[in-house]
């Protein structure tokens, strides 16, 4: 037992003197390998029964210290590789206009850590969400979910458009929402529950009924947009906003049990909104989900892969939905795909070039 005691002084030591990272993993390395020597090379019985254990709880004991050490010292690489890169951030296609240079405090090292020690985002990738501006039409359904993992993944300034008000109705799918809010702005309520959240970012609120005019103001902004509203004429004055912008749209619908999702994006290539359905349906053909209803977990699903989108997108990881079209059933548990292509003769960019290399 006398090495155990030994283990003990020296993490009692090396957090009050304090002792460098070094020498207290060199002690420990060493209070593991005297047992291990004694127990696997000394025949001298007394010696053991000094030391204690066996060698092969030893050598467990010395196995997951090597685990411990290589997990903290990662983490801890990993964060230290986030400060220095904070020095400066490279242009991305996904960043229109100049940026300030982002530096991380602490807590928001610990708060991303999951972010920086995945191979697709890093300390870069962090640094990009946090330059990021991101607009969502709507705090509904589909922008609740949208709103809050924006919020959690830390994308430095999130706008919200909606001109309508918490009522007792929304509460059963807009979780952004709660029930003592009833009454007050939806983008109020949204942007107190994002701050709870994380009150590392800026929240900028719009209370107003968006209209064309408006739109090409406030979308001059943002890198992206994400549209989570519920009728035909929203959409496509923000698909046509957007597609002048030049800016990326991330467009989500749902109604009962279905939802589909694209991201449109014309100028990199991609259809934009308009391509796809450039007739609005006949009356009756797409209800809304006040006439036809909706499963609550469903704009959870839809809303948080426009977030996801997003993501993707300022980061630059994997693969973004542009030029497919997600189809997700809920009811039968089922996806699918289906390939889009931009139309030539779109009134909305089919006359528009395309910008090699600006987007991911």
């Amino acid at each position: 037992m006398i090495v155990l005691y030994a283990a003990i002084v020296l993490a009692v030591a090396g957090y009050v003197v304090p002792l460098s990272r070094k020498l207290v993993f060199w002690g420990f390395a060493v209070l593991l390998l005297v047992p291990l020597i004694v127990h696997g090379l000394l025949p001298y019985e007394p010696l053991r029964r000094i030391v204690g254990g066996s060698l092969r709880g030893w050598s467990a004991a010395a196995v997951v210290g090597a685990l411990a050490f290589t997990y903290v010292s990662t983490v801890a690489g990993l964060k230290s590789r986030a400060h220095r890169q904070t020095a400066g951030l490279p242009a991305q296609s996904s960043t229109a206009d100049p940026l300030p240079v982002p530096s991380f405090s602490q807590p928001e090292l610990d708060r991303y850590a999951r972010h920086i020690v995945l191979r697709e985002i890093g300390g870069p990738g962090q640094k990009r969400l946090k330059n990021a501006k991101v607009l969502v039409i709507g705090a509904g359904g589909l922008g609740s979910p949208a709103l809050l993992y924006l919020a959690a993944a830390g994308v430095g300034v999130i706008g919200v458009v909606d001109d309508d008000h918490v009522s007792n109705s929304n509460l059963q799918r807009q979780i952004i929402h709660t029930h003592d809010r009833i009454g007050s702005d939806k983008v109020a309520s949204a942007a107190m529950s994002m701050m709870a959240l994380n009150p590392y970012i800026t929240v900028r609120t719009y209370r107003e009924r968006l209209t064309a005019g408006r739109a090409s103001e406030i979308f001059k902004d943002y890198h992206i947009v994400l549209d989570g509203s519920d009728n035909f004429d929203t959409r496509y004055m923000v698909n046509a906003a957007a597609v002048a912008a030049g800016i990326p749209l991330v467009s989500a619908a749902i109604t009962q049990w279905e939802g589909q999702i694209s991201l449109y994006h014309p100028a990199s290539g991609g259809p934009c909104y308009e391509c796809i359905f450039p007739e609005r349906p006949s009356p009756g053909l797409a209800p809304s989900c006040a006439e036809a209803g909706v499963i609550a977990p469903l704009p959870g699903v839809l809303g948080s892969m426009m977030a996801l989108e997003a993501v993707k997108y300022i980061t630059g990881a994997g693969a973004t939905l542009r030029g497919d079209l997600l189809i997700y059933d809920g009811l039968w548990g089922e996806t699918r795909k289906m390939k889009l292509a931009r139309r030539a003769d779109c009134a909305q960019c089919g006359n528009r070039a395309v910008e090699n290399g600006s987007a991911h």
